[in-house]
C-alpha cells in the first residue's frame, strides 16, 4: 500500500483556491501509485482560528462533491482538512472520502490552550481500513500527545497520520516524539505539515515518515510544497518536490 502525505501551502481562507491546488496533488499522488492521499491540518482554508467559524462548513458542503468524484474515478482514499461546524461550536475537522462511500469525519479530540478560544473538541475516535491497513487519523497537537497514539493503537491502528500546521519549536519536539511512538506502538507513523503563514507563525514543512521501528523513512524539506510518499509495502519512503 502506497500513501501520500502532502505538504502544502495553503491560500490563506481561499476554500475554491485550495480546492484546485488539493485535486492537482491528489492527481500527482495517484500518478505516483498512491492509495491513500492526507493534507495538512484545516488544509482547505489555512490554520487560520480567527476565521474558522466564518468558513466551518459540514462534510456535505457541495464544493467538496468534487472530491468524492475524485475518490470513486481514481479509487484513492482522501482525508483533507475543514472547519466543521457542529452544534457545540467550530471543530477542528477532516473529512475522509472513499471510493463508492459515505463521507466520514474526525474532529480533534485535544485542543492547544490557544485554540479553546476558537474551537471545541470532537469526541471520537476514527480507524480507517485502507489497503488491509488500520490507519488512525491525528490532528497536530493531539498527536504530541502520548495519550492519542496509545487510544490509536489500542483500537487496532497500525498505521498513525498526523495532520498538522506547526512552527520550528514543536516542529523540533515532533522529531523526536513520532519516532518514539512508533516504537513504542509498532506504528507506521506519517506527518503531513504546511508551509507558510499559518495563524501567527509560520509552517515549516518538513513532512516526515517512521517504520514501525521509528526509522525515519524520509523527509520533505522547510520550503517547498511536495509529497511524501510511503510504500508500507516495502518499508520505502519517497520525497517528490514542488518547484519553489
Amino acid at each position: 500500500m502506497k500513501i501520500a502525505a502532502v505538504q502544502l501551502r495553503p491560500a490563506t481562507g481561499d476554500i475554491a483556491a485550495n480546492v484546485a491546488k488539493h485535486l492537482d496533488h491528489i492527481d500527482r499522488a495517484v500518478a505516483h501509485g498512491a492509495e491513500l492521499v492526507f493534507f495538512p491540518e484545516l488544509s482547505l482554508t489555512g490554520y487560520e482560528p480567527r476565521l474558522a467559524q466564518s468558513l466551518a462548513t459540514h462534510a456535505a458542503d457541495p464544493r467538496l462533491d468534487v472530491f468524492q468524484q475524485r475518490s470513486d474515478a481514481r479509487h484513492i482514499i482522501i482525508g483533507l482538512g475543514v472547519p466543521l461546524a457542529a452544534r457545540s461550536g467550530t471543530q477542528i475537522g477532516m473529512v475522509w472520502f472513499a471510493p463508492s462511500s459515505p463521507r466520514r469525519i474526525y474532529a480533534k479530540q485535544l485542543l492547544h490552550a490557544d485554540e479553546l478560544a476558537f474551537f471545541v473538541a470532537g469526541t471520537q475516535p476514527l480507524l480507517l481500513e485502507a489497503g488491509g491497513r488500520k490507519v488512525a487519523p491525528a490532528i497536530c497537537y493531539e498527536s504530541l500527545q502520548p495519550s492519542h497514539a496509545e487510544n490509536a493503537a489500542g483500537l487496532g491502528a497500525d498505521t498513525y497520520l498526523a495532520s498538522v500546521a506547526k512552527p520550528a519549536g514543536p516542529m523540533a519536539r515532533a522529531m523526536l516524539h513520532y519516532p518514539a511512538i512508533a516504537r513504542q506502538h509498532a506504528l507506521y507513523v506519517i506527518m503531513a505539515d504546511s508551509v507558510g503563514p499559518s495563524d501567527d507563525f509560520v509552517s515549516v514543512g518538513q513532512s516526515a515518515a517512521w517504520d514501525p521501528a521509528g526509522n525515519l523513512l524520509a523527509q520533505l524539506d522547510s520550503d517547498c510544497e511536495g509529497i511524501l510518499l510511503v510504500d508500507i509495502t516495502r518499508g520505502a519512503a519517497t520525497t517528490h518536490r514542488d518547484h519553489a
